[in-house]
């Protein structure tokens, strides 16, 4: 992809992305994909994980568009010069912070969300005026396919192109020297990232994964949590990055939460979760051998079924889960909640921070204190209390991780 990036930069050089007028034409244009393309994107994620249309409408496409209208609406602002304060001896001077564009960036992104986490990033790549490479999952490989074979067509060809590669092609994609590289997936391949990066000096961003703590102290509203914490844990059947990956609580609070997630589960999903058209699929072979085997910790208090040829997991519940366990030992990334007993809230807070930093940590009380204390003393990319994923709603709050989770 050499001669690929070459053009890329030679038209980015020329300063034809530079112009607020032009930055605003390839959002637009953008925005007419996600209007354009809706029923082929809902089309496209139900073959290949069985995302229901609900999921993909507010996790993919009405997330875009929020992004969109952000950037849309505030991107004069952002390209202003910003003025600074100046010494005695500058008086007379001109001293400003411009806003540079990087370059020529990569954007490579994950199946889980195979959407929302390519156009996000390209959002900004945009609006910042930089040429931009994207190489989406090849695991969606229905989305991979419209993206490659459409998106092209909206955007301008000169500045922006869409790259189909696997491990291999990617490994030599990487070779190349781009300005900048915005990496979603697992710590693991981050690390490689980071690593062809470095051969460059080229800057990067991870969104990273991680297990996502959720505390829930014994002065709140059960029913309340048990729905969503099951939400958070179950939506894209658990193949979120941000999903609570696990439960503290005490020994009493495990009783209560129980059948309160029970009745969540049969409320959400029905009788019989294999049936609901609002349940996903876990996205490939692989990565359901790979959940199926987390079921071996603990045992099952809710749920536990499998079906390799429909590649279904049925939301999960563990319970006597060790902290040795294969389901402590990486992400989840399927639909299986671990529920794990501490005597306190500070036994949770040690838990936590024997562990490497969450991209989100969530806490469940009715006590400010409590919230307030497991806020002041854990580190993570995001905190959200008495909730679950909604942080992820706001434009307006960064979002990342720190350490392994990005």
């Amino acid at each position: 992809h050499a001669e690929l990036v070459t053009r890329l930069r030679a038209a980015w050089l020329s300063g034809k992305t530079r112009p607020m007028e032009y930055r605003v034409a390839q959002l637009e244009a953008l925005g007419r994909f996600l209007d354009e393309k809706k029923q082929d994107i809902l089309e496209a994620t139900a073959s290949d994980m069985g995302k229901p249309p609900f999921e993909v409408e507010i996790s993919e496409i009405s997330i875009c568009r929020s992004e969109l209208n952000h950037a849309l609406n505030n991107l004069g602002t952002w390209m202003k010069d910003e003025h600074v304060e100046k010494n005695w001896a500058v008086q007379l001077d001109s001293a400003f912070i411009r806003k540079d564009p990087y370059g020529v960036v990569l954007i490579i992104a994950p199946w889980n969300y195979p959407i929302h986490l390519l156009l996000g990033p390209l959002i900004g790549a945009i609006a910042a005026g930089n040429c931009v490479v994207m190489k989406p999952s090849e695991i969606s490989r229905n989305v991979e396919r419209l993206v490659a074979e459409t998106l092209p067509r909206y955007l301008d060809q000169d500045c922006f192109a869409v790259v189909t590669a696997g491990v291999e092609e990617t490994t030599k994609l990487l070779e190349n020297k781009f300005d900048y590289i915005f990496f979603t997936g697992s710590p693991s391949v981050g690390r490689i990232i980071m690593t062809a990066a470095a051969k460059h000096l080229t800057p990067v961003t991870l969104e990273l994964g991680g297990k996502n703590p959720c505390y829930v102290s014994d002065t709140c509203d059960v029913q309340n949590v048990a729905r969503r914490v099951a939400w958070g844990r179950f939506f894209n059947a658990g193949q979120t990055c941000v999903a609570p990956d696990y439960v503290l609580c005490s020994a009493e609070m495990q009783e209560k939460l129980l059948p309160a997630l029970r009745e969540a589960i049969a409320e959400f999903y029905g009788p019989n979760p294999q049936d609901s058209p609002d349940f996903a699929r876990i996205v490939g072979d692989e990565q359901f051998q790979r959940v199926q085997a987390l079921l071996r910790s603990g045992h099952a208090a809710i749920g536990g079924q499998t079906d390799a040829e429909a590649r279904y997991v049925a939301p999960t519940v563990l319970v006597d889960v060790q902290q040795d366990d294969p389901v402590m030992q990486e992400e989840i990334f399927g639909p299986i909640l671990p529920i794990l007993t501490v005597a306190s809230v500070d036994d949770a807070i040690a838990f936590i921070n024997a562990r490497e930093r969450p991209l989100a940590l969530y806490v469940f009380s009715s006590c400010k204190k409590v919230v307030n204390r497991v806020l002041e003393r854990t580190s993570s990319g995001g905190f959200c209390a008495n909730d679950t994923i909604m942080h992820m709603t706001l434009t307006t709050l960064p979002f990342g991780g720190i350490g392994t989770s990005g």
